[in-house]
């Protein structure tokens, strides 16, 4: 069995997850909330368009991941180490991922959280982008937006797997 997510099924998931992806990077920013509405969706684009593009057992372990990343974001967001809507949105992406991608999208999503963080933390020290957006809670909060780089994560590894997949 391939352990890696196949190149069209990854194509498929990408118009979906987008728009998905971008808003909770956004709602993150505005509210620091990622909405379960965004999630349940992630979830269903996974329900309807992973049971049509992959293989059956590779959609069902997918579910299982679900289950281990929403265990371990529960943990996690007890502990205070991540808000309960990044445990939530870690969760409905895990069966996105590829077992055999790990190896890959584990750095994605560390590079992608460190370049997001530094980019907040500029942004909303330049007057001209407080200015735009003045109302975004995100400014004002010592938390970061974990979702600045949850979503985009999941969309670059999405293309990487697009582009690169088996």
């Amino acid at each position: 069995m391939n352990t890696h997510l196949p190149a069209d099924a990854a194509l498929w998931f990408l118009p979906f997850v987008l728009p998905i992806a971008l808003w909770v990077a956004y709602s993150d920013m505005k509210w620091m909330k990622i909405h379960n509405k965004a999630v349940m969706a992630l979830a269903a684009v996974y329900l309807l368009v992973g049971i049509l593009v992959l293989p059956m057992q590779v959609w069902l372990w997918g579910w299982v991941h679900l289950g281990v990343v929403l265990v371990l974001g529960f943990v996690l967001s007890l502990t205070g180490m991540l808000g309960a809507g990044d445990a939530k949105f870690a969760a409905a992406m895990a069966p996105f991922i590829a077992l055999g991608d790990l190896s890959l999208f584990l750095p994605l999503l560390g590079a992608m959280a460190i370049l997001a963080l530094i980019m907040h933390r500029v942004a909303r020290r330049i007057q001209l982008v407080r200015r735009a957006v003045p109302d975004w809670e995100s400014w004002e909060r010592r938390e970061f937006p974990m979702g600045l780089a949850l979503g985009p994560a999941l969309l670059f590894y999405l293309i990487i797997a697009a582009i690169y997949g088996y």
